[in-house]
């Protein structure tokens, strides 16, 4: 059989499987790696590798046996020197190893952000000891967040009122920290309004930006999300400009194509940079059903080059989380049928990920609605009736 690309996909877990999904419905190859095997992806890719993405022998080894096109992070967590020589050598790195440098870690991207391109941001300071994240709060003020520099999904956040809460703040993000490295951001906290990811796909005909997407956080972890938000024009386009930075900054050697979620807290018209993924962002599910190409499709359409709407429409959709609360292996999902009636317009995806975990994501809720509110309410209560079964006691 003959493909339009070889994809190396490294990270393997929810948001890696939609993509799968939609480079494959345009004629690619994808091999799936990840640190354990039947990773969601897995199960829908021509093919996997099971090795950690620290590991840069591994990592060189599973390119050169398959000699991807592309080689498409998913994770935070990857040797990204080793990636920095293979895009040296030639291979193409999306969206850049450069963006995987910089993302990786919170420091990198927020001193570029921040230094660099003079974007607004919240006041912050780094630690690598309990001293000085002592000295930290005392510059940012409180309240303020600690969050490791490396770690996915908000794991290892939290907001500290006080100087007393300093010590189990940062015993929690060493705790829930990626990587090799102990060292967090203490940062500002900002009273917003709300807070935002802007879809933002860098491609072959230039930039496009979807409409923002609104959120809902607890324990730094995404809960909910909705589509469009309600934000001001004047908002927005402070927003786009931002981003349009940023993602250009992050180009380096490579082509730079590619989907990145840029978040953002919104104040009135006051927008401030908070973080980038240079990849689907967890809070996209909600495209799943609001917009006719998925934060999916637009990342492979970049990624391979193919056209890219100038102008990306969303219809009002939410989406919301269903959350394990415990550790097992043995499992099911029951309350499906009954999610999905709960309005001809909600959806359900199962994520397939082999073991649960307390506050794991397994699964999404998904649904349309007459505005964002009635789609949240749909989406909340399609969530709640899938419910996961244990086996093991």
């Amino acid at each position: 059989m003959s493909y339009t690309a070889t994809i190396l996909l490294l990270g393997s877990g929810e948001l890696g499987r939609e993509f799968v999904i939609s480079a494959k419905r345009l004629g690619a190859r994808v091999i799936a790696c990840d640190a354990y095997d039947n990773a969601p992806a897995m199960q829908v890719a021509d093919g996997r590798e099971v090795f950690s993405m620290l590991d840069g022998t591994a990592l060189r080894v599973a390119t050169e046996k398959h000699q991807p096109d592309f080689i498409v992070p998913e994770i935070e967590a990857i040797r990204t020197e080793v990636l920095g020589q293979l895009e040296g050598e030639g291979f193409n790195i999306v969206p850049s190893a450069r963006a995987a440098q910089l993302t990786m870690n919170r420091d990198a991207i927020r001193d570029l952000a921040a230094g660099e391109l003079g974007l607004t941001t919240s006041r912050y300071r780094y630690a690598t000891s309990l001293a000085e994240v002592h000295a930290a709060a005392e510059h940012s003020g409180f309240p303020c967040v600690i969050k490791p520099v490396m770690s996915s999904s908000g794991k290892g956040q939290s907001k500290v009122e006080t100087i007393q809460d300093l010590e189990e703040a940062w015993n929690y993000a060493c705790a829930n920290m990626r990587g090799d490295r102990a060292r967090v951001i203490v940062e500002e906290f900002i009273a917003f309004d709300y807070e935002i990811t802007l879809l933002t796909v860098r491609h072959k005909g230039g930039i496009s930006f979807c409409p923002p997407i609104g959120h809902r956080q607890e324990r730094g972890d995404y809960q909910e999300s909705w589509q469009p938000a309600a934000m001001s024009q004047g908002a927005i386009e402070k927003a786009q400009a931002m981003a349009v930075k940023v993602v250009e900054a992050l180009k380096g050697d490579g082509k730079g194509w590619g989907l990145f979620g840029v978040e953002f807290f919104v104040r009135g018209d006051d927008v401030i940079f908070s973080e980038l993924s240079p990849r689907p962002h967890d809070t996209g599910m909600v495209t799943l059903a609001s917009q006719d190409l998925t934060e999916f499709d637009l990342h492979a359409r970049a990624i391979l080059g193919l056209p890219v709407p100038s102008v990306i429409e969303a219809t009002p959709a939410a989406s919301a989380v269903v959350l394990a609360d415990r550790d097992s292996e043995d499992f099911g999902f029951v309350g499906v049928h009954a999610a999905l009636a709960t309005d001809d317009t909600s959806d359900v995806r199962i994520f397939g990920k082999p073991v649960t975990r307390p506050y794991r994501r397994m699964a999404v809720g998904l649904a349309k609605g007459s505005d964002t509110d009635k789609a949240r309410e749909l989406a909340a209560a399609t969530a709640r009736k899938v419910r996961i079964e244990y086996h093991d006691g």
